[in-house]
């Protein structure tokens, strides 16, 4: 490479400014190297924005793990060829133009209230990458583990109501739905087993055989001590993450009104019988009782939607069971006035292929599926986008995950160009390279 010149660039022989040999002396003076004033001068440069609670108080997450097949839930082709639009029925809906699978009759009700997106799409075919992207709103690196949509938000908003700000249900579906780089106190609280079964309790939320509250208030403050310890000795995400996380402990087991936010038992049989007495039912129907006592992230799982084969008969098993759900939890939040303030997304890590396959089922395809939205500063009764005639790549307003996440957070007050220190003092984006689609807000 040709060396610089005094007559290319003068200014690059220029000696350094009085301020900056300033700066780096007083920085030497106070212990730091040049390297390290550099770095602490990085550190101030960071993007720090403040996040405000937007319209959204809370999101309902619901995952449906395998790739949900578009083409047999919410974006049927009825005039494609029967290779493509396969074997099942379709409905209209309350949507002009938009109809749903024969299996969503209830949800098809109330569709004036959702914002069905049938252009998302993105490039990975695997499970897991896929997986990563709709938890994450990135790309799977392995050169550093992104932290979830949940785990952000726990992040930059903290406990309410000494309630934990993130909770799964009935477990962490994916190490990707964790806290990532991030430190692990922002990682989810997890029920440890479905409310859908007799007997439902939740993991740690009561006090041991033999330990009354005088007791636990003992070990606490020995614990406490013992804490204090340590953390004079060393710093460890590990030591300040537990610390965390028994305070919150303490906290939940303590409070009568947050612990019986998990009380399921507590609600009408006949709301719950309206749910459903099913996975799909009292999962949703728990997610609604702890965004209401104010939890303000749940990711849910319900079923098992990898179909490469029988895909009309394990749709007719598994369908009836969402709908139901879906469309009372939608009811059940409107009518107490929480929709307006809870961001329900219906997603999955992609869609299936265009053409059903020779076992009668349809297999990966993340080129074009469907997300759908509802409340927390969505607009109800609305389509966005649309896939092609044979449901195989966007035909118009391609939503991308980047777009779409960053859309999620701009309805919760949170600003997605907002940089978070990676190990290693790195500062990165909680969204790289995306934008808000207007086009869905209210």
């Amino acid at each position: 490479m040709k060396p610089v010149t005094w007559k290319d660039d003068p200014s690059h022989f220029l000696p350094p400014s009085r301020r900056t040999i300033l700066q780096v002396g007083a920085a030497t003076g106070l212990g730091l190297t040049l390297e390290g004033f550099f770095r602490a001068k990085a550190k101030a440069d960071i993007k720090h924005y403040e996040s405000k609670e937007g319209k959204a108080k809370s999101v309902i997450h619901i995952f449906l793990p395998g790739g949900s097949a578009h083409q047999d839930t919410f974006d049927p082709k009825p005039n494609a060829p029967i290779e493509y639009r396969g074997e099942m029925g379709w409905i209209k809906t309350k949507l002009d133009g938009v109809v749903f699978n024969e299996y969503l009759k209830k949800t098809a009700e109330i569709a004036d209230k959702l914002t069905i997106c049938r252009s998302m799409t993105h490039g990975e075919a695997a499970h897991e990458r896929g997986t990563h992207n709709m938890f994450t709103g990135y790309r799977p690196s392995p050169a550093l583990s992104y932290p979830s949509m949940g785990s952000v938000v726990s992040h930059e908003f903290g406990v309410r109501n000494n309630l934990p700000p993130y909770v799964c249900i009935p477990t962490m579906p994916t190490t990707y739905a964790g806290s990532g780089y991030l430190s692990s106190k922002y990682a989810p609280f997890s029920l440890g087993s479905d409310p859908a079964n007799p007997g439902f309790t939740v993991q740690d939320l009561s006090l041991p055989g033999g330990v009354d509250d005088k007791r636990f208030t003992t070990r606490k403050n020995i614990l406490e001590a013992v804490n204090d310890h340590f953390a004079t000795k060393e710093k460890s995400d590990n030591i300040a993450a537990m610390d965390t996380f028994y305070q919150q402990a303490y906290a939940l087991i303590s409070s009568p009104k947050a612990k019986e936010a998990f009380n399921i038992n507590a609600e009408d049989a006949k709301l719950r019988d309206a749910y459903g007495r099913n996975a799909a039912g009292q999962r949703m129907l728990m997610a609604r009782r702890l965004v209401e006592a104010g939890v303000r992230f749940v990711s849910l799982t319900y079923g098992g939607w990898d179909m490469h084969s029988g895909i009309k008969a394990s749709m007719a098993s598994q369908l009836p069971a969402f709908d139901q759900a879906f469309a009372t939890l939608i009811t059940d939040l409107d009518k107490r006035g929480l929709l307006d303030s809870t961001l329900v997304m219906v997603s999955s890590e992609f869609g299936r292929t265009p053409k059903i396959n020779n076992t009668a089922g349809r297999d990966h395809w993340p080129k074009v599926f469907t997300v759908v939205l509802a409340g927390g500063g969505i607009k109800r009764g609305f389509a966005y986008g649309t896939s092609d005639a044979t449901a195989t790549e966007p035909e118009d307003n391609p939503l991308t995950v980047e777009d779409l996440a960053f859309t999620v957070y701009h309805c919760l007050g949170i600003n997605a160009d907002k940089e978070l220190m990676a190990p290693g003092n790195r500062p990165i984006e909680i969204v790289d390279d995306g934008k808000v689609v207007k086009e869905l807000l209210a």
